[in-house]
């Protein structure tokens, strides 16, 4: 799906001065407010996002100023993989 806004000139001018793609910059902020509402999970953050692991997904809410919504079934896993790390 592909999403249009209008923003006035002058405002997507002083925006994109900041550096950057102006278009990633809205939809990393809107990817980070829906993880925050709950709407979405990491996994999903990181398909849209095109991020290369977890890590780097953790980081880019880490920056984001957004908390993991760290649930039992993420619990689970992280145990799950490190009973299969400890040899």
């Amino acid at each position: 799906m592909q999403v249009s806004i209008e923003i006035p000139d002058e405002v997507a001018r002083r925006l994109g001065e900041e550096g950057g793609d102006l278009q990633r910059k809205l939809l990393e902020v809107f990817i980070a407010d829906a993880y925050r509402c709950g709407t979405i999970s990491t996994a999903e953050v990181r398909r849209i996002l095109q991020l290369s692991s977890r890590l780097e997904t953790h980081a880019f809410l880490k920056r984001m100023g957004v908390y993991l919504n760290y649930d039992e079934e993420e619990l689970e896993r992280d145990i799950e993989t490190l009973g299969e790390l400890k040899i």
